[in-house]
Parts: C-alpha cells; sequence; structure tokens
C-alpha cells in the first residue's frame, strides 16, 4: 500500500441514482437466514456534479468566498438561523458531525451524508434543502464512542449501500444498511472500553472496507494479533477478511493504532492513511499492509485532535477537530512529508472545527464540522462544507 504514483486521480464518489430519505430502526441481529451478502465489490466511478461558484471568485469552485484559499473579494453576511450564505455549505443546523461521505449529485446539486455522533442518525443533505434523516442507528455514544465512521459502498450505484461504525452497550461494529433496509451488523466484537472507541470507515480503490478501529483504552490490546482492537482492518462487505489481505483468512492488515480519527486511501488503493491521537502526540501514519503502525509520517505534539482524512494529488489533507483548520501535507513520491503542513480555513476566516471528510471531486473535499462539541457555533452549525484541498505543505520540517 505504499508504492506512490507521480500522478494520482483522486476517488470520486459512485454515481446515479436519487436516494430518498428514510428512518430505520437498528436491527441487532447480526445476520439471519434471509440476509444475503452484497454484491461483488469492483471500483466504479461516476459523473462529476456542477458545483457552486464561491461570489467574487472564479479560481475555485465550490470553495468559500472571500476566505483562505480563495481570491474572492466578496463578504458573505453571517449565518440567519439555519440559513447559511455561504455558498459553499450544503447541509446546516445538525448535530456534532463526526463523520460524512460524499454523494451523487442530486439534479446537479453537491450532496452528502453525515453522521450525528451522539444521536445515531445518517442525516442526508442536499445543497438548497432542508437535511433528512436517512437512517437512526441505536448507538452509546460515551467513552469517545456513538456513531464515529461512515463510508458508501464502492458499488452503491447498484446496492445503494452504506457502512457506518458505531458503538453499542456491548461493542463496537460496523454496520450496513440502505434506502428502505433496516441496518444489519456485519462485523460485532470490536473491544468496547471506557475510551479509545472511535473508530473510521473508507474505501480501497480495490473495493474493499477500511476499518481503523480503536484500542479501547488497552494498549497491549492493540498490539495482540488476535483482538480486533487498535487495528487498520481489511474487510468485505459480509464483514469477512478482504482477498489480498497480508495474511488469508485474517482482517488485520496493520496493528497499533489508540484513537484513530480518519482512515482515507488513494483512488487506486496503493496508500492508505490513517490519523490517531496517541498519548503523546497526534499523528498521521501510512499504512505498510503486514506490519505494525511505526514511525509516523508527522506528528503534532499540541494534539490538535486529527481526525478525518483525504487523499490528494501531492499529498493528504487532514481535518482537525480540537483547533480549527484544515492541514494540507505534502508527500513525495516515497511516502515521505516534505515540509510543515500548509494550514487553511483556521481562525475566523474559516470553519471552525471540522472532523469528517471526504473527496468529493478532485481538488475538493466535503467536510463536517462540529462546532457543538466544545467550539464556538454560529447559528447553522453544525454543518457540512465543500472546501478545496490544497495540501501544498511548508518548506521546513520540525
Amino acid at each position: 500500500m505504499v508504492t506512490r504514483r507521480p500522478m494520482r486521480l483522486l476517488a470520486a464518489v459512485a454515481a446515479s441514482g436519487l436516494l430518498l430519505s428514510a428512518c430505520a430502526q437498528f436491527d441487532d441481529t447480526a445476520a439471519d437466514a434471509n440476509f444475503a451478502p452484497a454484491p461483488e465489490l469492483t471500483p466504479q466511478r461516476g459523473p462529476q456534479p456542477e458545483l457552486p461558484e464561491a461570489p467574487g471568485s472564479s479560481e475555485e469552485p465550490g470553495g468559500p468566498g472571500g476566505r483562505d484559499g480563495n481570491s474572492g473579494n466578496e463578504e458573505i453576511p453571517p449565518p440567519d438561523g439555519c440559513t447559511d450564505h455561504d455558498p459553499a455549505v450544503i447541509g446546516t443546523c445538525m448535530d456534532t458531525l463526526v463523520a460524512v461521505t460524499a454523494l451523487p449529485p442530486v439534479n446537479g446539486q453537491p450532496a452528502a451524508l453525515a453522521a450525528e455522533r451522539d444521536t445515531g442518525r445518517v442525516m442526508r443533505v442536499v445543497k438548497g434543502r432542508k437535511p433528512t434523516t436517512f437512517a437512526k442507528l441505536k448507538v452509546t455514544a460515551s467513552g469517545d464512542g456513538g456513531l464515529t465512521g461512515l463510508a458508501l459502498s464502492p458499488t452503491y450505484q447498484e446496492d445503494g449501500l452504506v457502512f457506518a461504525y458505531i458503538t453499542t452497550g456491548t461493542d463496537n461494529r460496523v454496520v450496513r444498511f440502505s434506502d428502505g433496509q433496516k441496518p444489519r451488523a456485519i462485523l460485532t466484537g470490536i473491544p468496547k472500553g471506557t475510551s479509545g472507541n472511535r473508530g473510521a470507515l473508507a474505501v480501497d480503490g480495490s473495493g474493499a472496507l477500511l476499518v481503523a478501529t480503536g484500542n479501547a483504552g488497552d494498549t497491549k490490546a492493540a498490539k495482540n494479533p488476535n483482538s480486533l482492537a487498535g487495528k487498520v482492518l481489511r474487510i468485505d462487505t459480509s464483514g469477512k477478511a478482504a482477498e489480498g489481505n497480508p495474511k488469508a483468512g485474517s482482517r488485520v492488515v496493520s496493528s497499533g493504532l489508540h484513537t484513530p480519527g480518519g482512515i482515507c486511501a488513494s483512488s487506486d488503493g496503493s496508500e492508505v492513511w490513517v490519523t490517531d491521537r496517541a498519548p503523546e502526540a497526534d499523528t498521521i501514519h501510512l499504512v505498510e499492509s503486514g506490519k505494525p503502525l511505526s514511525t509516523p509520517v508527522w506528528k503534532w505534539k499540541d494534539k490538535p485532535g486529527v481526525a478525518g482524512c483525504a487523499d490528494a494529488d501531492e499529498g493528504v489533507s487532514v481535518a482537525m477537530s480540537k483547533d480549527a483548520g484544515l492541514h494540507g501535507l505534502a508527500v513525495d513520491e516515497n511516502g515521505s512529508v516534505t515540509g510543515k503542513p500548509d494550514v487553511s480555513f483556521d481562525g475566523e476566516s474559516g470553519y471552525g472545527r471540522l472532523s469528517g471528510l471526504d473527496v468529493y471531486t478532485p481538488g475538493l473535499a466535503v467536510a463536517s464540522t462540529v462546532n457543538k462539541d466544545g467550539g464556538k457555533p454560529v447559528s447553522s452549525d453544525d454543518r457540512v462544507v465543500l472546501l478545496p484541498l490544497n495540501p501544498s505543505g511548508g518548506s521546513d520540517k520540525d
């Protein structure tokens, strides 16, 4: 997973099909006789949406006008209740949105699913419309758990499946659901503790589901090959070990995580990144299949709360959930960071604390905010917003 390509195409969401909002209750049964496996996963990419242009700018479609990363000169009025005048905002007035995944556009308008950590609601947002509940999952939000991971099936066009990482009263687990289908567990028994319950999801270039699990407060469990805690897992849509894993029949790809903030992959799957909140620093790792996580490619000693990540042409971008902003890391062909992070959307010019991050189109990501969790929310928080990805990095390392 570490052979770097000279140039990369960013992962785009599988397209076509319009999801109607629905509300489902979580079925705690892991499987039953009528539960058929999903279709075989194959990478799939669809048409690109036409994105809104920010006021006063012709350089960054969909980017925030008059904010960092944009040359717009027109000042955006502050939010008016749940009405946000920023053209980059596509959903408003939701609860703490830890995870987000891009949806195919709806009538040419940007769309996404966003996960409310505490309520267990999966919200469907479409620009110009009020967010609606797509699914309601039973979660336990204590110990940094709840609803913390979200990903679309790479064959979403055919199966309409969505995956979520949740904490229940007894464990952490991965569930899958679609419009009109009750959520069902595909992987249970991920250890739960008083901390270290957060997990994250992504899909790699081969169509396998990547799962980053917390260590449940037990660093020994993260090193134990027989435990699902503190691991990077690679599974199919039925929860079994994906083909091509380093050890046949084992879901484990790597080990040594504490509290993962996010996981992301390049479009061809050759690179997988995972962010982690370790006791001594926040980190990001380039995953080496079959090897435990070792020296991170970058660490933040000030612990800004590394969260979701997105693979970009020249490197990787990381959302920060304690300090506001998006950090871009430039990476060379060897997978090494070439300079200090390039920080954008911090301070008053940004959107506050960010968490979920997913590639929307090349050079553009969909992000979610967590300002209601200890930040300084505005009237339209928490929001889903489109942000340009520009991991240029600095010229000097720490």
